[in-house]
């Protein structure tokens, strides 16, 4: 009869205390912190927008216009005429296309085997791969270059391809998340005789689907807003992605910041529609994948 008892009142008191003046403060405090936080965060993506509306003798007006007494939705329009933008951008949504479905495969197939598969060696061997992870992209890059020229395969889609097909960190990711699957669910689908690539397929992908979804949004924003990998594989003008064509525009016509603003605002539709489209996901997967601080 006393412990009842005394749990009612912990749960009195921890309500009324959430009601208390000092908690109700510090949640105001808060709340206030994080939406200052917020809107810094968002200044120069809102003075993008804004600028890529004027003309370039309004871009740096002091006081900031936000809104823009005259809107040049025109600049959207010229931004495609200056330079082989549709190119650009079709080149960079087909790499981050390709590059991110086979990230999904290889890294979902290498962490169930991490993870599930029991063979020699296979935790020395994880540990070698993710340490791969701590070695600068300077340091491979010149080693890389001259394997991918030797193949002939600089100045094409397939070097980033191959390149960046294959993420330590992916398989950490989904390797973490697989690891709180019970292993009596996999058991039990092997007595059923479910193969491991059975297991794999009807198991484990329905399941990994908020992981998927946050490898899916972090693949994507990074092959998106990739610059040193295409610089230095693509030298044809026709194989250039959008980061690319925006850095030459800039050394074009660096006099038209409306233009280059309304550039960088299509570049980001893209990346902010998968982040939209699979935000419920996103944090669900860093959830369960054992990221979180």
């Amino acid at each position: 009869m006393f412990e009842p008892h005394r749990f009612g009142n912990d749960r009195v008191s921890l309500t009324s205390y959430a009601r208390s003046p000092k908690a109700v403060t510090a949640k105001g405090l808060l709340y206030v912190l994080l939406i200052a936080s917020s809107i810094t965060m968002l200044l120069p993506f809102l003075w993008m927008i804004s600028a890529s509306l004027k003309t370039n003798l309004d871009v740096f007006e002091f006081p900031i216009q936000w809104v823009p007494k005259n809107p040049q939705w025109s600049n959207y329009v010229e931004i495609w005429h200056k330079i082989d933008f549709a190119r650009y951008y079709f080149n960079t949504i087909k790499l981050t296309v390709i590059i991110t479905l086979a990230q999904l495969l290889t890294c979902s197939l290498a962490a169930y085997a991490f993870a599930k598969i029991d063979f020699p060696e296979r935790n020395a061997l994880f540990v070698g791969y993710i340490a791969t992870m701590i070695v600068p992209f300077q340091v491979l890059m010149i080693p890389q270059f001259i394997i991918l020229r030797n193949l002939g395969l600089v100045n094409t889609h397939l070097a980033l391809i191959l390149l960046q097909s294959f993420s330590p960190f992916g398989v950490f990711l989904l390797r973490q998340f697989y690891l709180n699957v019970p292993n009596e669910l996999l058991e039990a689908a092997r007595i059923d005789g479910l193969s491991e690539f059975g297991i794999y397929r009807t198991i484990m992908l329905p399941l990994s689907r908020p992981a998927l979804a946050t490898l899916t949004i972090l693949t994507f924003v990074f092959v998106w807003n990739d610059f040193l990998g295409p610089l230095i594989y693509l030298h044809s003008p026709k194989l250039r992605t959008i980061q690319l064509g925006i850095r030459m525009f800039i050394s074009q016509y660096s006099a038209d910041y409306a233009l280059i603003m309304a550039a960088s605002v299509c570049s980001l539709v893209p990346v902010v529609i998968i982040f939209l489209a699979a935000q419920k996901y996103f944090v669900e997967g860093i959830s369960f994948s054992g990221l979180k601080g």
